[in-house]
C-alpha cells in the first residue's frame, strides 16, 4: 500500500507532465509561460518530497521569480505574429524530435554516470545540504557553473536588445542626442505681426489699429 509521500509524488509528477505538455502545445505564448511556471512549482514540490529544501527554494526564487518574469516581459513586449510563427511548424518536427532525443540521452548519461561513480553524493539525504552543494559547485563544477552564468547573462542581454529595437509604429527618443543638443539647436520664438497688418503693409495702406 502506498503512503502519503508516494501519492503526493505521483500527483505532482502527473501535474508536472501535464504542465510541460501544455507549454509546448498551447497556442497562446503567455499561457505557455504560465504553464511553465506551474511546472516549476510542481518540480519544486517534488524536490521538497526528496528533502532537498535548498534546491526547491532556489527553483522557485530563481526560475519563477526572475527567469519567468523575464520571459513574460519579452513575450508581452514583442509583437509576435503567431500565424507566421506557426507556419510550417510540422515540417520541423523530425529535427525537433532528434534534438530532443539527443538532449534526453545526454541527461541520462550524466545522471547514470553520477549515480554509478558517486552513489553517496547522489543519495537523497545529501541533496539539500547547502554546504555540500556549495563545495561541489565551486570545486568540481566550477567551469560548468561559470558557463551557465555566462549563457544566462547572454540571454538577458539578448532579451533587452530585442525590446529596444526600433518599430515603425512607435516613436523613438534618443537621450544621447538630447544631452548633446546646443542652444542654437533649440526652438526659437519669433515675434510676428498679425496677418491683417502684414496684408495692409503689403498693399501700401496704413495698418488698422485694434
Amino acid at each position: 500500500m502506498m503512503n502519503a509521500t508516494t501519492l503526493l509524488f505521483y500527483a505532482f509528477a502527473a501535474l508536472l507532465v501535464f504542465a510541460a505538455l501544455r507549454v509546448v502545445t498551447d497556442r497562446n505564448p503567455v499561457h505557455a509561460a504560465l504553464y511553465l511556471i506551474l511546472s516549476f512549482f510542481s518540480a519544486s514540490a517534488i524536490w521538497m518530497l526528496l528533502k532537498a529544501e535548498f534546491l526547491a527554494i532556489v527553483l522557485v526564487l530563481v526560475y519563477v521569480g526572475a527567469v519567468m518574469v523575464l520571459f513574460l516581459f519579452v513575450v508581452m513586449m514583442l509583437d509576435i505574429d503567431m500565424a507566421k510563427l506557426r507556419a510550417g511548424i510540422w515540417g520541423h518536427l523530425p529535427f525537433a524530435v532528434t534534438i530532443g532525443g539527443v538532449i534526453a540521452l545526454e541527461m541520462a548519461a550524466v545522471l547514470v554516470n553520477a549515480f554509478i561513480s558517486q552513489p553517496e553524493a547522489a543519495a537523497a539525504g545529501n541533496i539539500g545540504d547547502t554546504k555540500a552543494l556549495g563545495k561541489l559547485i565551486y570545486t568540481h563544477y566550477l567551469y560548468p557553473f561559470e558557463i551557465a552564468s555566462i549563457i544566462l547573462l547572454a540571454a538577458m542581454v539578448a532579451a533587452v536588445a530585442l525590446t529596444l529595437r526600433r518599430r515603425k509604429d512607435r516613436k523613438y527618443f534618443d537621450p544621447g542626442l538630447a544631452v548633446k543638443t546646443q542652444r542654437n539647436d533649440r526652438v526659437r520664438i519669433v515675434s510676428m505681426a498679425p496677418e491683417s497688418n502684414r496684408t495692409s503693409a503689403a498693399d501700401g495702406a496704413a495698418p488698422e489699429k485694434v
